[in-house]
């Protein structure tokens, strides 16, 4: 016997805040994580530019935290209160300050420049810390609002 209401529907949500991944990455890992990081932005939700965009800016700050950050980095995703959220971080020996505050787009000639640029172009919110000991950058995109199925 039990004390359930067989008329009651359902639901399994998971807990926010929900970790997708955590991992250490090299640069021979970089393509294998941009994967991973666009199936799990679309299980999240993220369909369409947006979900391109996310990825392209996880791509990005994998590819500074290589060039930029001592050759590793360490890259974490999780949902969190109807956003996902990518940290990206390294151990490098931290960005410019002149750089930091740097919101302008570059120059089209420049070589250099766009990465973090771009991601905070194409994110909602991105925030930078950086210094001796290394760079943490998070960026953060909304998600779409579910829309309840009829029954």
């Amino acid at each position: 016997m039990t004390n359930a209401d067989p008329e009651s529907p359902r639901a399994a949500a998971p807990l926010e805040p929900c970790l997708l991944i955590d991992t250490a990455f090299d640069q021979g890992q970089v393509t294998q994580l941009r994967h991973s990081a666009a199936a799990y932005a679309h299980t999240a939700g993220l369909r369409g530019q947006r979900l391109n965009d996310f990825v392209l800016a996880v791509n990005e700050l994998t590819t500074n935290a290589v060039r930029h950050g001592g050759g590793r980095g360490s890259l974490r995703m999780w949902r969190q209160a109807g956003s996902l959220v990518c940290e990206v971080s390294d151990h490098g020996d931290g960005i410019n300050g002149r750089l930091l505050g740097e919101h302008r787009r570059p120059v089209p000639e420049s070589v250099g420049g766009w990465g973090l640029w771009l991601a905070r172009e194409l994110s909602d919110t991105m925030d930078v810390t950086s210094g001796r000991a290394g760079t943490v950058v998070r960026i953060t995109t909304l998600l779409p609002i579910p829309h309840p199925t009829p029954d």
